[in-house]
């Protein structure tokens, strides 16, 4: 069912005749390789400001070294949705390496903040957002600004269920039958007030706090989803679970080398992914 990353020795279509050249097409192709066969870095971002960090807010010089990093290991950014079909094996990895920007809950600071910053660098971004915040609560986005970032073409939306339960908390303290009804109302609430309000379509979902088993899974297949997104550092693959598919939490701290590590799928400066703050 899944296809399998291709890696060809790309290395002969390259007669070059100076070796301190060849040496460096050598190297990068090799880092091309390696990313093919290790996976796709979707990167998930929450908020954004001009100066000020938080535990999960990221500086807009952070961001921008983020980006000049990408692009200077060669790496193009993708739709959500391009890496979406290559995990579920609908088309294969291209022969450069790719990464994938996510920003979930739809906080005011993707508009005022990351938005300027798109447009400048013509880079896609897929906005996982809970709808009942939406024009609503004084730190989300409106609707119309939304609208405006969809019409750029360079930003897609899609769920993050209706109000970002803890799905854990919730059935601890719900009967069986009540959490399921609890889980489809979220699930469907969400995926139906975007595409109303939006006209676009919903068919993927990142799970609040990275929360999924198998009850939730069957629950995101029965309401139509076609993939649904983890939060736990590692490296997008294909014929992973395509409704656990990996994504991989960014700071602030994250420069340089240690974001590079990040691209890579590695732990660094100790840190435990799972330990991350989660929103």
């Amino acid at each position: 069912m899944f296809r399998a990353w291709k890696t060809h020795n790309h290395l002969m279509r390259w007669p070059i005749s100076l070796s301190g050249f060849h040496l460096i097409v050598t190297f990068c192709l090799c880092g091309v390789l390696a990313q093919a066969q290790s996976g796709i870095p979707i990167l998930t971002y929450h908020r954004f400001d001009p100066n000020t960090a938080g535990p999960t807010t990221v500086t807009i010089a952070t961001f921008e070294s983020q980006l000049d990093t990408l692009a200077a290991n060669g790496y193009a950014v993708v739709p959500l949705e391009t890496a979406t079909d290559i995990v579920l094996g609908v088309t294969q990895a291209p022969t450069h390496p790719i990464a994938v920007i996510t920003v979930d809950d739809g906080h005011y600071s993707a508009y005022t903040v990351l938005f300027p910053i798109l447009k400048q660098r013509r880079i896609p971004v897929t906005l996982f957002i809970y709808p009942s915040a939406i024009s609503n609560a004084p730190y989300a986005l409106t609707w119309d600004q939304i609208r405006e970032m969809l019409a750029s073409g360079l930003v897609d939306v899609q769920s993050h269920t209706y109000w970002h339960p803890d799905f854990r908390k919730e059935k601890a303290r719900r009967s069986a039958a009540d959490f399921e009804a609890f889980v489809e109302t979220q699930l469907s609430k969400s995926k139906t007030k975007l595409e109303v309000e939006l006209g676009v379509q919903v068919d993927l979902l990142a799970w609040p706090y990275g929360i999924v088993d198998d009850e939730l899974e069957a629950a995101a297949i029965r309401n139509g989803y076609r993939a649904a997104f983890a939060y736990d550092g590692k490296l997008a693959r294909p014929g992973e679970d395509a409704f656990a598919i990996h994504r991989i939490p960014v700071s602030d701290s994250e420069r340089g080398s240690s974001f590079a590590a990040l691209l890579s799928g590695s732990p660094h400066n100790g840190k435990d992914h799972a330990n991350v703050p989660r929103e």
